[in-house]
């Protein structure tokens, strides 16, 4: 693999406050080889939501950062993440998406596993030695971490990693916004939306927390909720972005629409606007007004360093993706509720998440086609070099429509890079 310390180097020059990302970055191979190992092999990834596992015996299957992992409870309630891969000649051992399974038999020789992941049956067992899986060899290999918080499941691969709790630092005060909109937990709503973009993977998290895009990018969006009657308010967009270390950062912000848990719009009519003074009542008195007000009535893009996104707007949803080629990257999105809020508001709420969100959605095909341009632009990377993302540097409070958020995702990212080949 070929020195690439030049094509990762930042341009920073807080004198002139200007900071620029060199566009090479999005296009060279041995850069996406580089994240693999220095990113994707060191972080925490997001796995699943503890809600979608609801009872002992269910299962999901998931890819992550290349690897097949089967997320699932085991009978005694405890949620585990295995390597789909059989221990004895690699097969994976689960082919289905999701279940519920007292055991797991791989297909190739008939080896069963209990959903323990211990290995419980094998044919042919007497031609083995007696005490062969004594030492848990033949069992299903466990990721080399496993954590939660809050009810999001992460893994990673680094077994030194330092502990999740300590890896999500600041960021927790906002998932914990987030959770806590719930008395009773949070649940992941309905499936999955996957869909693929052919763009570099640092596009989307750069978009996904990019407060300034929204009024361009969406503005078909924007004319059509002004075109409708009653869905807007006149609360003013605005905020603040906030670098929350590790590379995570998150943009803060007041909006004009309706949040089904605890701002409200005239088209909700007045079971809308009571089922909303009941919520924030709760909120209330569960966290005190100054909280439940945060809760309710702020907007939250936040990204999880390198690849989560927690969007918690008119609607919450949670995205992660990884990238399988310079130019191409694959996206998994869910929504996540409140379990125990009413008929009305989930309809509301899911009525909000398809019409802005994801690949059906006003913004997600937007969003797309900015992306695929941008890498259709770097193609001129010989020549145009360099992404400026400066905006907002030399503030003390950058507002939710400047760039801090994006040069707390590139410092870690080239801190990482830089780290690994220096090794």
């Amino acid at each position: 693999m070929k020195d690439i310390s030049k094509v990762i180097k930042l341009h920073v020059d807080k004198e002139r406050q200007l900071f620029k990302v060199p566009r090479a970055s999005f296009t060279d191979t041995d850069v996406f080889e580089s994240e693999r190992n220095a990113i994707f092999n060191r972080c925490w990834l997001y796995l699943g939501h503890a809600s979608e596992l609801a009872k002992p015996g269910q299962f999901v299957t998931r890819t992550v950062a290349g690897r097949n992992v089967i997320f699932n409870r085991d009978a005694g309630g405890k949620f585990n993440a295995f390597m789909n891969t059989c221990p004895h000649r690699g097969a994976t051992v689960c082919r289905d998406r999701s279940g519920t399974a007292k055991n797991f038999q791989c297909f190739y020789h008939g080896w069963v596993f209990g959903n323990d992941g211990k290995l419980k049956d094998q044919p042919g067992k007497e031609s083995y030695c007696e005490g062969f899986n004594d030492q848990g060899g033949a069992d299903l290999v466990p990721a080399p971490r496993h954590e939660e918080y809050r009810g999001f499941h992460f893994i990673a691969f680094d077994k030194d990693i330092v502990d999740l709790p300590t890896y999500l630092g600041s960021a927790r005060e906002y998932i914990d916004l987030v959770a806590d909109q719930s008395e009773v937990g949070m649940a992941i709503v309905g499936g999955t939306q996957e869909y693929s973009l052919r763009a570099n993977w640092k596009l989307l998290v750069e978009n996904s927390i990019d407060g300034y895009h929204a009024s361009t990018t969406h503005a078909s969006y924007l004319d059509y909720l002004k075109g409708t009657v009653g869905s807007l308010s006149p609360v003013p967009l605005v905020g603040h972005g906030r670098d929350l270390g590790n590379g995570h950062a998150v943009i803060e912000y007041s909006a004009p629409w309706g949040r089904p848990v605890g701002q409200s719009i005239p088209a909700w009519g007045d079971q809308g606007k009571a089922d909303i003074e009941k919520i924030v009542a709760g909120l209330a008195q569960r966290f005190g007004a100054e909280r439940a007000q945060r809760i309710a009535l702020k907007n939250r893009n936040l990204l999880i360093f390198p690849n989560l996104i927690i969007n918690d707007i008119m609607a919450v949803t949670v995205r992660t993706f990884y990238p399988l080629a310079p130019n191409f990257l694959h996206v998994n999105a869910w929504a996540l509720a409140p379990t125990e809020e009413s008929d009305w508001s989930r309809k509301s709420r899911l009525e909000n998440f398809l019409e802005f969100l994801g690949p059906g959605g006003f913004a997600t095909p937007d969003d797309v086609e900015a992306l695929q341009q941008c890498q259709t632009g770097y193609e001129n990377v010989r020549e145009a070099g360099w992404n400026d993302i400066s905006k907002g540097m030399g503030k003390a409070q950058p507002a939710m429509d400047d760039e801090i958020q994006m040069r707390a995702f590139w410092t870690e990212w080239n801190s990482r890079l830089t780290r690994a080949h220096a090794a």
